[in-house]
């Protein structure tokens, strides 16, 4: 099986909270099985580096899984923090694979490898807040369900969990 995440950059605590919970129930379901197991993350802030950290964790415990980061580009990090750098630095390190869709970027690099995790798995896990129509993670939502990729929406869950609206900048 091949799982790939997608999800907003910007989080707030209370959302990291539960994506954090929730990633690991929703990861743990689909580890039951005990089959080979491929997760794809795409190296974006917020959600993708949650995504790919949560599944390091699990392969600790299950090490027949594996950790394939998608990246659109090489100097994806051009403009992060340096601790953010270093949290991807940390996580590259640790990735069974790395696959680049491209070496630099250009303007579509984003989505051409949003559509790459999409063309690549059988599950998107995502969170993606209801009331956004547009931005990449939509993108790759609706790209996955085109596709006929299955895709469990963790969001949901955290709205139910939430008191404030919540809104991506």
């Amino acid at each position: 099986m091949r799982c790939c995440f997608s999800g907003h950059r910007r989080l707030s605590l209370e959302e990291i909270q539960v994506i954090q919970h929730e990633l690991l129930s929703v990861i743990e379901t689909i580890l039951i099985d005990r089959e080979p197991c491929q997760f794809l993350a795409g190296g974006a802030l917020g959600f993708d580096t949650i995504a790919a950290e949560t599944v390091l964790f699990f392969r600790e415990i299950y090490p027949w899984i594996r950790l394939i980061l998608v990246l659109p580009c090489q100097n994806q990090t051009k403009g992060w923090p340096q601790k953010e750098i270093d949290r991807y630095e940390k996580i590259c390190s640790q990735a069974d694979e790395i696959i680049y869709t491209s070496q630099a970027y250009y303007n579509g690099c984003m989505l051409f490898r949003d559509r790459y995790l999409a063309e690549h798995s059988d599950v998107c896990i995502a969170f993606l807040r209801p009331n956004i129509q547009k931005g990449g993670t939509r993108y790759t939502v609706n790209y996955c369900l085109e596709k006929g990729v299955s895709v469990v929406n963790i969001a949901e869950r955290c709205l139910i969990l939430s008191k404030e609206p919540k809104i991506d900048l």
